[in-house]
């Protein structure tokens, strides 16, 4: 009940002026003022019950508006107050709202418009106490005066006081909120790389998978009346790349699945399964030889990945688009610097492509990742080529 409480009267700031304001205005009424200075006879003279009504009613309703227009509100309640000087009107309760509209400024204006009202106050204070000389005793006046300086000096100190503190708040507001905004566009940027990282192994093995499937089907399709042997083969190669395929497509739809970091991990493949992959790309009917030189040296299980993915997607085009009698000719080099990947085929040199462009992208994504690079281009003499090139040293000393 107390946080709603609060909150509604934040909304309703008007209400908390009004409470107190209207509690002044009664009080000052009440406590009606004594004197005003001494008449030409040396006798006393009461305050008339109208103007004392008055300059309380005067003084204390302005208070209402206080917060939203402090400096106006401060302006007119100087302004009775002088007035109030000038009748010789002695110094009454309602006097009080010169000290409120005074913290009002301190704390929510500008620091010249602080110290402009707080001169005023002084002044005011002065002159006060310099009119009372002539009727109390100067020593108990001053003494009093420097009483009521040090009153209002820290009034309007706690006035500054909570405008600090009120800027320090709004402050840490900004800086939290600011902070929010940030950690929502970075949890945006990795949800959309990780949907990214996600398409591509998707696109890498079903448009692998699939692309070895057709060209067996379409294989036994010619043969399933002349070599039953073959196509026999063919049907099987069929249904093992499609086990293949569909055991990886649950792999990563499993891992999206689990959320409390309890999932089984299955090895990803790696450089260790490029002769598998070849021998995969044979059975499917495409001549495909893989040569590997260098000395070899121990890769991260991303890097790894990134080159299995590169040569699958190369050999996927070339079975695409390279023509039935092509052939391949895989060469992964060990360097003391990087990892040299080359993917040439002797094709009819199509557009090295999956007709929106992905297949090309998705490598290129993959080798920045690693600070590597892909280039994919016709090559001389005819076919088509790709090379990449992955640094390894930092790799190996992370």
């Amino acid at each position: 009940m107390l946080p709603r409480l609060f909150a509604w009267l934040r909304r309703h700031q008007w209400l908390v002026d009004l409470m107190p304001t209207l509690a002044l205005c009664v009080v000052s009424l009440l406590s009606r003022g004594r004197y005003v200075t001494l008449m030409p006879n040396g006798l006393p003279r009461e305050v008339p019950l109208p103007a004392h009504g008055t300059l309380a009613v005067v003084m204390c309703l302005p208070l209402i508006w206080r917060r939203r227009w402090p400096r106006a509100v401060f302006a007119f309640i100087a302004l009775v107050a002088l007035v109030q000087w000038l009748a010789d009107i002695n110094v009454a309760l309602y006097d009080l709202a010169v000290p409120v509209a005074l913290y009002t400024i301190a704390a929510q204006c500008v620091l010249r418009w602080a110290l402009a009202a707080l001169l005023f106050a002084e002044i005011g204070m002065v002159l006060t106490v310099w009119r009372a000389v002539k009727q109390v005793p100067p020593q108990a006046q001053w003494s009093s005066a420097s009483h009521r300086s040090v009153m209002i000096g820290a009034i309007w100190l706690f006035g500054l006081y909570v405008s600090t503190r009120r800027k320090y708040v709004l402050g840490l507001e900004e800086r939290a909120e600011r902070l929010e905004r940030e950690r929502d566009a970075k949890a945006e940027a990795a949800a959309a790389d990780e949907r990214a990282r996600i398409a591509r192994e998707m696109h890498d093995v079903i448009a692998h998978s699939i692309s070895v499937m057709v060209i067996q089907a379409d294989g036994a399709s010619y043969a399933v009346d002349t070599d039953t042997t073959g196509t026999k083969k063919a049907i099987q190669a069929i249904g093992a790349t499609g086990r293949q395929a569909l055991m990886e497509t649950r792999r990563m739809l499993g891992v999206l699945r689990e959320s409390d970091g309890q999932s089984t991990l299955v090895p990803q493949p790696g450089v260790d399964q490029l002769p598998d992959l070849v021998q995969q790309i044979r059975t499917a009917g495409l001549a495909v030889e893989l040569a590997v030189s260098g000395e070899s040296v121990p890769l991260t299980a991303g890097l790894g990945l990134a080159v299995y993915r590169i040569v699958q997607e190369a050999l996927t085009n070339v079975m695409k688009h390279a023509g039935p009698a092509a052939t391949a000719h895989v060469a992964l080099h060990y360097g003391d610097q990087a990892i040299e990947v080359r993917i040439r085929d002797d094709g009819r040199g199509a557009t090295f492509s999956d007709g929106r462009g992905h297949g090309l992208v998705g490598m290129r994504e993959r080798a920045a990742v690693y600070g590597g690079q892909v280039r994919a281009e016709p090559a001389p003499g005819g076919g088509f080529e790709v090379v990449a090139r992955l640094p390894v040293k930092e790799q190996i000393k992370a």
